[in-house]
């Protein structure tokens, strides 16, 4: 049973959210537009300002699908009124991130810099501060390209477990380990 899917979405002042021909739906909102194909077995209802989904049967599929398209939706309405914000930390010695534009130039131990063109939907800021780790901070009102150039970025060098070094998310706790130990 779904009860992600059965809960109604609810839409804020401001946020217009329209069903196409081909089930796609356009959310219009102050910071921006966002589309999203849904399938064609949900059926999405819009009444006064509220959005219902359901499903034609209950096979796993269409359970799996009902909480999917209203959380994918549900994200795209918070999306367009507040945004969404990650922040990246860079930890190790030399580590450093600078940008221009949309361009991100990151130093990470590497024998040479690594330059990565961030999407024109997402802003970029990037904090360098004397004895602190750099942190580099993305915003956007699209959750799922926002995570998917973080994991891009963190995958350039994941934290290791023995020092902590690495690209990691601010607040995030590392399972750390104990390394060798002496021997005799």
């Amino acid at each position: 049973m779904s009860r992600i899917g059965k809960k109604p979405v609810e839409i804020p002042a401001g946020v217009t959210i329209k069903v196409g021909s081909d089930n796609e739906v356009l959310v219009k909102g102050p910071l921006g537009e966002l589309k999203q194909m849904i399938d064609r077995d949900i059926v999405v209802d819009i009444q006064d300002n509220t959005v219902q989904f359901k499903r034609p049967t209950d096979q796993i599929r269409h359970k799996a699908m009902h909480g999917l398209y209203r959380s994918l939706i549900s994200n795209m309405v918070v999306g367009v009124t507040t945004g969404f914000t990650k922040k990246l930390e860079l930890v190790g010695v030399g580590y450093k991130a600078a940008n221009t534009g949309n361009l991100l130039d990151l130093a990470l131990g590497y024998s040479h810099n690594i330059v990565l063109e961030i999407p024109k939907e997402l802003k970029v800021t990037t904090i360098q501060e004397k004895g602190k780790n750099p942190i580099i901070t993305l915003e956007s009102s699209d959750k799922q390209l926002l995570g998917a150039v973080c994991a891009k970025i963190r995958s350039l060098r994941k934290p290791e477990p023995y020092k902590g070094k690495g690209v990691k998310f601010v607040g995030e706790i590392l399972r750390r380990k104990a390394g060798k130990s002496a021997g005799k």
